[in-house]
């Protein structure tokens, strides 16, 4: 069976990924394309490297020619799905790349998003451990028809700490993390402006003291895997790569916990999870391990004078931090293999 398909916002890096991911799913026709500015240029002229869908022209972002089609991606700036997402039928599949509908705290989206409140949907983060750890959050989003992709930088964090969490080996206070993210995560003119001001690279922290709007969902998710609330000090730092997030996350160590029992519960809660590697004793991951393919690789370690679990988690911000997890989440509420069109991905395609 085919499934049409349509991308809103396909212009922009989240679009442009997905469009790539849509050409490699045996399972998808694409059949519209949708933008702002660039609404009657070619695929072609905004994304070269994406050579199958060349010719396809942009039109406007309108309901009316996104309903019909079996699967709409919405990959728009922030606040701008909900009204959109409004006007398509509910037998449509529409899955939002933005963060409209992630939050479940009305409170916590008024505080970060400052916009009226659009709601909850099934959230698209299959592996994530929720109530207590006693399951996962992929039983959510079988044959849904509404789906919020995390946030970038929240899905280092969660795959990174949620086993610990779960299993009770770090406390639910003091976690802190600092993650090292490519320009792609920032828009389009990131990279431009960082190598503007620094031809040799550069790097900077940004939304720091907590202001990230990636913080109250970093907090929902690891809430639900240890079953109680849980705080976290985040601060992203941008850097003149284009793609690939590195997270550096640090906890207080519970009382008894050892390296070999935290080992145990990441290899228990991601030993058959197929987009996610737990590296042996001593290893770590760099940005490489993750380019191009939906897969988060996690390395483990203990501060022993510090008394801290350290968890360093490599993905990419465009694969698995966003469009491979859309369409992850898409197979499964398909009930398709939930690894089509994911497992072969190849750095060779990308943009030049």
């Amino acid at each position: 069976m085919t499934f049409s398909v349509a991308v809103a916002g396909a212009s922009g890096n989240a679009g442009s990924e997905l469009l790539r991911l849509i050409a490699k799913h045996p399972q998808l026709e694409l059949k519209t394309v949708t933008a702002s500015s660039s609404v009657g240029q070619t695929v072609g002229a905004i994304h070269p490297h994406l050579t199958d869908f060349a010719d396809r022209v942009f039109v406007e972002t309108e309901a009316e020619l996104l309903d019909g089609h079996d699967i709409v991606f919405l990959a728009l700036p922030h606040a701008m799905s909900a009204a959109l997402a409004k006007k398509l039928s509910p037998e449509t599949l529409v899955i939002d790349c933005a963060a409209d509908f992630r939050l479940e705290s009305e409170a916590d989206w008024l505080k970060f998003y400052k916009t009226p409140f659009a709601g909850t949907w099934a959230y698209g983060m299959p592996e994530l451990l929720i109530e207590g750890g006693a399951a996962k959050q992929r039983k959510n989003l079988v044959a849904t028809k509404r789906i919020a992709v995390p946030g970038c930088n929240v899905t280092a964090i969660s795959l990174g700490l949620a086993p610990a969490l779960s299993a009770g080996l770090i406390e639910v206070e003091d976690i802190v993390s600092v993650l090292t993210v490519g320009t792609s995560g920032a828009g389009r003119g990131a990279t431009e402006k960082l190598f503007e001001l620094e031809p040799t690279g550069s790097a900077e922290a940004y939304q720091v003291g907590g202001i990230h709007r990636h913080t109250p969902e970093i907090e929902q998710n690891l809430s639900k895997s240890a079953g109680k609330r849980v705080q976290v000090s985040f601060t992203p730092v941008l850097a003149s790569f284009e793609r690939g997030i590195l997270a550096v996350n640090t906890a207080k160590l519970s009382p008894g916990a050892t390296l070999e029992a935290i080992r145990t519960a990441f290899e228990k809660a991601y030993g058959d999870e197929f987009f996610i590697e737990v590296l042996a004793a001593g290893q770590f991951p760099t940005t490489v391990d993750s380019i191009a393919n939906n897969k988060a690789v996690i390395g483990l370690a203990i501060d022993e004078q510090a008394n801290r679990l350290v968890t360093i988690c490599a993905i990419d911000n465009l694969v698995k931090g966003t469009a491979g997890a859309a369409i992850q989440s898409m197979n499964i509420a398909l009930s398709l293999d939930e690894t089509l069109g994911l497992g072969s991905l190849s750095k060779s395609d990308l943009k030049k």
